[in-house]
């Protein structure tokens, strides 16, 4: 007698067994998964107990550096009136030239020459403009890469590119990456230090520090511009330091006490440790930040304490000063990474040279050239240097031809990079531009080679050093080849 089916099945037991037998292969896969650790990385319910997520970490290999400064030219500074000097440039002003002003977007536009005039400096014999006649003192110092070029015309997403390694929000900053790869060194400070222009911040503004999808504590620490540095480091009440810490205590016990059972809790980890942080930098961001342990000399050589021109666009060389004198203190007691921005706001706030660029140059560069020159020789008379990399540039460059009256637009097709400390080729100049200087032309390096070079010069393999978010591992340098620049290596 034939078997009866229920009303509900749809199948025969043969259909049966073969789709069972097919499920099998998922629950191999899922072992094989297991085994490789893949849901522990991203497993919520699994147990955890608590652990620092700034504790200090190995390198990949022995580092050249311990520690960045980033000086960010917030705009978009031009090559061929700083450090790419450009006979054939100079030679063809006023006269007309097709060149690609947007992507896929060809003019034909009057070439603008630099009204700067260039010299060759030190032993090196390397371009410097009189733009910068403090620099000029230390071109035997720096490394410059005149050859990089990045993916976007427009400032949001070059910026995010150039601190990130995407043109899109929401990827950790390079800072962060430094942070997840080797911890900090100094338990009580931020890993990672951002200091804005008193004129304001970048496009889109702390997606250029943030941690993106990493943990929350790896995102860097914004110290203002005006007032207090960090706000709310005094108690408002009467509370002692033993009665602040218990509380602390008691109120990380707790939140260390829910975390179990909850991986993958980062903003939750961020806060126990931003706590602890806190509590710490009451003591420690005052005694880091107080300048008037400096001598006077040291002071004057920052450009310190020099009075602000009259105009309301124009700062002077001592807030850019104050900050890159931070910043050496700040990388003296063990912060890893410091990012100092010049330029804030709009136009001539910062370095978007559109409307005229020798007047955005009078107002810019004599606002970084003391101060920057004043960190390299302090940095170098201390022993610092040789274990500080110092990394200066923007978004992206300028074109070749004229803006209106005198003007430069946008150009990510070549521009320049210097770099300056330990494990860098001191007094070298490595690739060129077209002789017009708007497209890299000779060794060219996308800005994610720059970034595999900072990253292999603390140590981290950019191949190595990922992170496990949306089943995949990312990279600071993404999923396309990135190169280290050795030539620029010592």
């Amino acid at each position: 007698m034939a078997q009866k089916q229920h009303p509900n099945c749809t199948g025969t037991r043969r259909q049966f067994f073969w789709e069972a037998g097919g499920g099998m292969a998922g629950v191999a896969l899922a072992a094989m998964l297991d085994e490789e650790g893949f849901f522990a990385r991203q497993g919520y319910g699994a147990e955890k107990t608590y652990t620092n997520p700034m504790q200090q970490r190995s390198s990949h290999f022995k580092p050249k550096v311990k520690r960045v400064i980033s000086l960010f030219m917030y705009g978009g500074p031009p090559s061929m009136d700083t450090w790419d000097y450009k006979p054939e440039l100079q030679r063809l002003d006023g006269k007309t030239a097709e060149i690609e002003i947007r992507t896929r977007q060809r003019v034909t536009q009057k070439l603008l020459a630099s009204r700067r005039k260039f010299k060759r400096c030190g032993q090196s014999g390397q371009w410097c403009s009189d733009a910068f006649p403090h620099l000029s003192q230390h071109m035997d110092d720096l490394c410059v890469i005149k050859s990089l070029y990045c993916d976007t015309f427009a400032h949001g997403s070059a910026l995010i590119q150039l601190n990130s390694g995407q043109v899109i929000q929401g990827y950790p900053s390079v800072g962060s990456w430094v942070g997840y790869g080797l911890g900090t060194i100094n338990q009580n400070l931020p890993g990672f230090v951002v200091m804005l222009d008193p004129r304001g911040g970048p496009i889109a503004g702390a997606a250029n520090w943030s941690s993106g999808f990493m943990p929350a504590a790896f995102q860097g620490t914004h110290l203002r511009s005006k007032g207090d540095p960090i706000l709310d480091l005094s108690p408002k009440n009467r509370s002692t330091r033993q009665m602040q810490l218990d509380q602390i205590q008691t109120i990380n016990a707790l939140n260390a006490e829910h975390l179990h059972g909850r991986r993958g809790y980062t903003e939750l980890e961020a806060r126990i440790a931003n706590y602890q942080l806190a509590f710490q930098l009451q003591s420690a961001a005052p005694e880091a930040l107080d300048l008037r342990q400096e001598t006077q000399a040291t002071l004057d050589m920052y450009g310190v304490g020099r009075p602000k021109p009259k105009s309301k666009v124009e700062y002077g060389p001592s807030h850019f000063g104050t900050q890159c004198l931070y910043a050496r203190r700040l990388i003296e007691r063990g912060v890893r990474f410091v990012q100092v921005y010049s330029g804030g706001g709009h136009g001539d706030e910062n370095w978007d040279a559109h409307g005229n660029v020798e007047r955005n140059l009078k107002i810019h560069a004599p606002e970084i050239d003391l101060p920057i020159a004043g960190l390299l020789k302090d940095l170098k008379q201390r022993g610092l240097l040789d274990e500080t990399l110092i990394v200066w540039g923007g978004e992206f460059g300028r074109q070749p031809v004229e803006q209106g009256k005198g003007g430069r637009d946008h150009n990510p097709r070549g521009f320049l990079y210097w770099l300056a400390g330990g494990g860098i080729r001191a007094g070298h100049a490595h690739g060129e531009t077209d002789p017009l200087g708007h497209s890299a032309a000779v060794n060219r390096h996308h800005v994610r080679d720059l970034h595999a070079t900072i990253l292999q010069l603390l140590g981290l393999d950019h191949e190595k050093l990922t992170f496990f978010y949306g089943g995949l591992n990312h990279k600071l340098t993404g999923v396309q080849e990135a190169h280290v620049i050795n030539e620029v290596l010592a």
